[in-house]
């Protein structure tokens, strides 16, 4: 029945917890972008040094199955990975400029933090409308992402005041969370909020984010296909894909 349903109820459900880049802030373009740049980069000089031929990092599938939702050091060792390519591991504080996992990991970071204070961050129109309804029928909201960026990036949007709980990439560190695609975020946020999974509903546009939804045990689980990329969605879980989350406002 919910797979029909475009309405998030109130009498169902008490929360919904929102991925950021892509879902509230119009970011993921930017992340992928940034991710872009910073591998290219790094395999066109391995590959330079090695002599061997460059195979760029490829937006529509590396990104989509090795990065993203992901917390930035898992997303470097998965795509990395994937190449049969293995790196020391370095410490979190490791310089931009040193070859390791969380080096690389920080390159991309300096890159996407440019880029916010340089271009700023817009929120998606859908999303905002979405958010007011929400409020007005007495839901609780939570922001659950793997990026360190949020309080900045939700500053930049001016909506750092609509989400009381926020779970991101500093709360991954600080109390040693699994990232998407496991549910450990969602299942904080959602205690954190003081509901019950199975009254909650999950909004992401990642397949790692939808399958940490999925293995929750979430009442909701509703993809956004930015991507057009739905059916793929569905197929990781999603209970529920849209396009916009204006097709959710009453």
């Amino acid at each position: 029945m919910r797979q029909n349903s475009r309405r998030v109820s109130r009498d169902q459900y008490d929360a919904v917890l929102f991925d950021l880049d892509g879902v509230v802030t119009d970011t993921a373009g930017l992340h992928a972008k940034c991710w872009k740049q910073m591998f290219d980069e790094y395999l066109q000089k391995r590959a330079r040094q090695r002599r061997e031929a460059f195979r760029p990092f490829d937006l529509a599938t590396d990104y989509r199955l090795y990065v993203d939702g992901k917390p930035r050091f898992d997303g470097v060792r998965d795509f990395l990975s994937s190449r049969g390519i293995q790196l020391h591991e370095g410490n979190p504080d490791d310089p931009a400029e040193v070859e390791t996992v969380c080096g690389l990991g920080n390159r991309k970071n300096n890159l996407i933090n440019q880029i916010i204070a340089d271009v700023g961050v817009e929120p998606y129109e859908g999303t905002v409308q979405f958010i007011h309804q929400l409020r007005r029928n007495e839901f609780k909201t939570a922001v659950v992402t793997s990026s360190q960026n949020c309080t900045a990036v939700l500053k930049a949007a001016k909506l750092d005041g609509f989400f009381e709980v926020r779970v991101d990439g500093n709360t991954i560190d600080s109390q040693g969370l699994a990232g998407k695609p496991a549910p450990d975020t969602f299942l904080i946020a959602a205690k954190l909020l003081g509901v019950e999974p199975i009254r909650a509903v999950v909004i992401e546009d990642a397949i790692s984010g939808v399958q940490a939804g999925v293995s929750g045990n979430f009442g909701l689980v509703i993809g956004v296909a930015r991507k057009g990329n739905a059916d793929e969605l569905k197929q990781h879980g999603a209970h529920l894909v849209v396009d916009d989350l204006a097709e959710l406002l009453d």
